[in-house]
């Protein structure tokens, strides 16, 4: 038995389901040995219940609609993962990994009959009306969602760029449902940003694992040290509330830190799920100090990075516990121009882990917090250099012109300092760039 491969990130129909896929033909060489035994005493309670719907339902029933909806039921009870796609659906799924598709932008899961937020993607609409990670939503407009498959929900968030759609979600910490308003949009996703924090501390966010962001990571790293003569004293690597994306981006990643050694590895049923992933020798920081954010909303595979640089001792991982989406999902094409998306291994993080359900847990745990600075105080500690005739330090003019560059400095690329994760992050990366010289 054997199948072809191609990895890509699932994007359908402006929700993103963050995954890690592949793309296969199953190939039969042998048909009498994969011929499985039937439960005949099963079968028979299936025709039987499929003849009392065609003969008893209120309305007639197409074969069809009968045959497709049992398929959709047989795969969608073994995991949330796991669906039937039919023509459009699949199609959308093959056109999704450019980056570019229309809808909400959000990334979700079904929990308890419920469609459940598991992140809005950067710059979207969701991520601009306030949508947050774990939201639940329970109303289309005027549609409960009990009730409805994932794809049901999906269809109705779809929609025309620049049409409405109000969401009811239900809120931790919320008494009463929120109604928030979301104007449909095509959706771009520019899965890697960058910046300086201050003069050799650089900052990327990776929001998606698209088909280019490994290579888009490497470009915006070599940038970065252009800006620093070469050179970077440390990195904070943004993995929050990233649903994930194509395999072989998040390996790419984490091959940019890592000079050696095992990265990520598979294991399924089949020996064509079994697969593993190594480093090549290059580490774009040269061994700087790096530290990778992450949370809730951090999935599939961005836990494959942060697992993998974890295991490597390379990086200091923080922030809160990861989403816990360890599975791969192949995407099997049918004759008929549909496919089957089941799920077909587990991968496991370069020491043997397992994150199935369990996550990452960060080095470093960080409650999330809000932080703001404080804006015209009113009274200023005085110094031994405020004090009238104090004595003069032969450096003090030096030493006053070099503070005022600094500040000048900070002012230009001030940090915000409302992000406290990211300004942890900050701080963690100085305390190892001393400890390092």
């Amino acid at each position: 038995m054997s199948f072809f491969k191609r990895d890509f990130g699932l994007i359908t129909s402006g929700v993103i389901l963050g995954a890690t896929l592949v793309f296969g033909q199953m190939v039969f060489a042998d048909k009498e040995a994969t011929k499985p035994d039937l439960p005949l005493e099963d079968l028979r309670t299936f025709s039987e219940i499929f003849g009392r719907i065609k003969s008893s339902y209120v309305e007639p029933v197409e074969d069809k609609q009968l045959l497709e909806n049992a398929i959709r039921g047989m795969l969608s009870g073994l995991d949330p993962h796991s669906t039937y796609l039919d023509k459009e659906q699949f199609k959308e799924l093959r056109e999704g990994t450019s980056g570019e598709f229309g809808g909400l932008g959000i990334e979700v899961s079904m929990e308890d009959g419920f469609v459940k937020v598991v992140t809005p993607i950067d710059d979207t609409p969701a991520a601009k009306a306030g949508i947050k990670p774990g939201d639940l939503i329970i109303r289309l407009d005027d549609t409960p969602v009990k009730g409805m498959t994932l794809n049901d929900a999906v269809d109705i968030m779809r929609g025309k760029p620049g049409t409405d759609l109000m969401l009811t979600i239900i809120r931790e910490g919320e008494d009463t449902p929120l109604k928030i308003n979301v104007t449909r949009a095509i959706i771009k996703v520019e899965s890697v940003k960058k910046k300086m924090l201050e003069p050799g501390y650089a900052y990327v966010r990776i929001s998606t694992f698209q088909s280019r962001t490994g290579e888009s990571l490497r470009e915006a790293i070599s940038e970065l040290k252009k800006e620093n003569d070469g050179k970077l004293n440390g990195l904070v690597l943004d993995l929050r509330n990233n649903p994930g994306g194509v395999l072989d981006a998040a390996v790419e990643v984490s091959d940019a830190f890592i000079e050696k050694g095992l990265i990520v590895y598979t294991e399924g049923r089949i020996p064509d799920s079994d697969q593993k992933f190594h480093a090549t020798p290059d580490d774009m920081l040269k061994g700087a100090p790096l530290v990778v954010l992450v949370n809730g909303g951090s999935a599939s595979a961005s836990e494959i990075v942060a697992g993998a640089l974890q295991d490597h001792d390379r990086a200091v991982i923080m922030g809160t516990k990861t989403f816990g989406k360890g599975s791969v999902q192949t995407v099997m094409p049918l004759t008929n121009d549909t496919a089957v998306k089941m799920t077909t291994a587990r991968y496991y993080t370069p020491s043997g882990r397992s994150i199935q359900a369990e996550g990452i847990v960060p080095d470093i745990e960080l409650k999330p917090v809000h932080i703001s600075a404080i804006e015209d105080a009113e009274f200023t500690p005085l110094r031994e250099r405020d004090l009238a005739h104090h004595l003069v330090n032969g450096d003090e003019e030096e030493k006053a012109n070099a503070e005022q560059n600094q500040a000048d400095k900070e002012k230009e690329q001030p940090l915000e300092v409302s992000d406290y994760a990211l300004s942890q992050a900050l701080n963690l990366l100085k305390g190892m760039t001393i400890l390092k010289k």
